[in-house]
């Protein structure tokens, strides 16, 4: 590991505000109350999408988290449980950077494909139809239901208007009326 991710990983054991959103409290107090935690994945070898011709069902041929990324999503969740923030469930995306950062996260849990949260980054995937079911999705969880939801940087922007760096969340919650409103954003 170099050092810019050794200081990534060491600055990521603590969860902080990001930006002008509410703070960790209020964002850590709502999740607890239930509703779904948005993150980008964790941080990847550099580059930007994947490289040409990769494959869903080979991660060898996509884009996958470092080793400081793998070290980030580990300190993620141990500083989630920490604060006794714990999810019922946990769904990704089908891309291997997703689903090796929810793995890593959330070692106790069972890690399930949500087709919503695939990207369609560079033309992949229906922006539209995807983010209409993911809002469909969060606005039909249970009362009291926290869910982890792994997905990329275009997904979360659609949804919520944030731009996340890898690595960041947004808690998200039914807002009763059939959609979803932000609740606060933490910097895993």
């Amino acid at each position: 590991m170099n050092r810019r991710h050794a200081l990534q990983a060491l600055g990521c054991l603590m969860l902080r505000p990001a930006g002008a959103h509410a703070g960790n409290g209020i964002a850590l107090d709502a999740l607890r109350s239930g509703g779904a935690l948005l993150l980008r994945h964790a941080l990847t070898e550099p580059g930007i999408g994947d490289p040409p011709g990769f494959r869903l069902d080979d991660c060898s041929t996509q884009r996958n988290l470092s080793a400081g990324g793998r070290a980030q999503a580990r300190a993620a969740g141990e500083a989630l449980r920490a604060r006794d923030v714990k999810m019922d469930a946990v769904y990704s995306s089908a891309w291997c950077r997703c689903i090796d950062t929810a793995k890593e996260m959330f070692p106790e849990l069972q890690v399930e494909v949500l087709p919503a949260l695939n990207s369609f980054f560079a033309g992949q995937g229906e922006r539209e139809r995807q983010t209409a079911a993911l809002r469909q999705w969060i606005a039909a969880l249970d009362d009291g239901l926290r869910v982890a939801l792994v997905t990329h940087q275009v997904n979360v922007l659609a949804l919520t208007g944030d731009n996340l760096a890898m690595g960041e969340a947004i808690v998200v919650q039914p807002d009763r009326r059939g959609g979803v409103r932000a609740a606060g954003r933490l910097a895993l």
